[in-house]
């Protein structure tokens, strides 16, 4: 087995020669709105997995999807051609879902944002339920019922 540290620089390494073999090698205009965002190597070196994102609709994701399958081995060719390892690593392609789920957490943050803006609206206007003060305060005493007051006065002296 491998190091670890050693198979992430290797996925660098192969994240950077499969974008530019797609670039150069691959000759499908499909291929050009496809983006190498990320891949990762087992330990042992043998399987790659590539994630990509692709500009478009449906339609342009299903094409790169499409070159990128037929490709392959053109793709694995120069990646063992660039690579320094005794065994070229089996390449496979995942469509990455990263920038989906980013757009539908900014979409939630802008609901939310709404949300609390409309509370803010609402709170504005609002007035408690019952008193302005709901907390209790102290009975106003007199100043001559504080000063004779002591701790001791409820101890019953005689007791003893």
């Amino acid at each position: 087995m491998a190091d670890p540290a050693r198979a992430a620089r290797l996925a660098q390494r192969i994240k950077v020669v499969v974008a530019e073999a797609l670039r150069k090698a691959v000759k499908d205009e499909r291929a050009e709105a496809i983006t190498i965002t990320d891949a990762r190597v087992t330990n042992d070196l043998q399987h790659a997995t590539v994630y990509y994102t692709v500009l478009g609709d449906a339609a342009a994701q299903e094409g790169a999807r499409e070159v990128l399958d037929a490709k392959k081995g053109i793709l694995r060719r120069e990646l063992g051609r660039n690579l320094t390892i005794r065994l070229t690593p089996t390449l496979e392609f995942v469509a990455d879902e990263v920038p989906v789920n980013a757009s539908h957490v900014e979409d939630l943050l802008r609901q939310a944002r709404a949300r609390d803006e409309e509370v803010a609206r609402l709170a504005e206007r609002a007035r408690p339920a019952g008193d302005p003060d709901p907390y209790r305060k102290p009975e106003n005493r007199d100043e001559d019922d504080v000063e004779h007051e002591s701790e001791f006065d409820d101890v019953d002296v005689d007791a003893e």
